[in-house]
């Protein structure tokens, strides 16, 4: 099955999008801790689960969608996937701790693995990472920069919008 991928433009910088008839692959951000090499079954190209994935993120970012409705493929340990399907269910705006993350996943004593496996998921922003904080409230790691973690959080609400006082 061949992987069709493309880069999109967003708010957070260029994304790498990618996807196959059995759903979306990859989102991955300009410099990825983690980067997925293309394989040589992947091409450039056009993909409807492309389309609707950039439809589906667009509207995310202007505050339009709150929930990914997307065919969803990620590639890992049948561990990362547990904890990648735990992800979907933090709500909008929502924040938990890798602990937590760790005990809804029955792998209370794991928090290092599930962290780990945290880092290398390959759907941020849909499947929501940048939702899991640290116990004292504290952003950590995030393949897309502390930075980007902060934004995502700030436009979902879970973190207070910084005030410009230049503006």
């Amino acid at each position: 099955m061949s992987v069709i991928y493309r880069r999109i433009d967003s708010p957070v910088g260029p994304l790498l999008i990618a996807g196959a008839d059995d759903g979306v692959r990859l989102i991955e951000f300009h410099a990825p801790r983690h980067p997925v090499a293309p394989g040589a079954d992947w091409r450039e190209g056009d993909h409807a689960v492309l389309r609707t994935l950039q439809q589906q993120l667009q509207e995310y970012f202007v505050g339009k969608r709150r929930r990914f409705e997307l065919p969803l493929a990620p590639q890992g340990t049948d561990f990362q996937r547990q904890v990648w399907w735990e992800l979907a269910g933090i709500p909008f705006g929502g924040t938990i701790s890798y602990t937590e993350l760790a005990q809804r996943v029955g792998r209370p004593t794991a928090t290092r693995a599930v962290g780990a496996a945290n880092g290398r998921n390959p759907l941020p922003i849909v499947l929501p990472c940048h939702r899991v904080i640290g116990a004292d409230g504290s952003l950590t790691g995030f393949g897309g920069g502390l930075p980007t973690k902060q934004f995502l959080l700030q436009l979902e609400g879970a973190l207070p919008r910084e005030v410009d006082l230049f503006a």
